[in-house]
């Protein structure tokens, strides 16, 4: 018989390259959830600055503090009430995002560290304001700083 194929001693070297593989990716991943937590929290971040901007090009102002972030998925019932406000909202999805701890972004306008503009950032992981590493506070401020 002159069957080509693969025998069971070759089949066992790539199952064993392949979990080597798997190993060294996975602890390299599995090695920094808190760092790609935070990367995640500020793409969050800039995706909800990019969708306030447009909120302000439609209705020349950004939602006040106390309309906060849900003036992104539902029209303001206070405050100064858009006039042209989107029927779809800014955002895809009907609801506003939490951070990757799974705790509310806060929006403050007019900011405090923007005073031209708003704040937005995230408590990190411990939710409570200031912190240091992976407890910092992740804000607006910051990502424009980190992509320079």
């Amino acid at each position: 018989m002159n069957e080509k194929g693969f025998t069971l001693i070759e089949l066992l070297i790539v199952i064993v390259i392949l979990g080597i593989l798997a190993t060294y990716v996975g602890t390299q991943i599995m090695g920094r959830p808190e760092e790609a937590r935070r990367t995640q929290a500020m793409i969050q971040i800039k995706a909800l600055e990019n969708a306030l901007n447009i909120y302000r090009i439609d209705n020349q102002d950004y939602p006040s503090t106390e309309q906060g972030l849900r003036a992104l998925v539902a029209k303001p019932t206070v405050g100064n009430i858009p006039s042209d406000w989107r029927e779809e909202g800014y955002l895809e999805k009907s609801s506003v995002p939490k951070d990757a701890w799974g705790n509310e972004f806060v929006y403050l306008y007019p900011g405090v560290h923007n005073s031209n503009s708003f704040d937005l950032f995230s408590y990190g992981a411990d939710g409570q304001p200031g912190g240091d590493g992976k407890n910092a506070d992740i804000g607006n401020w910051d990502v424009e700083e980190q992509q320079r």
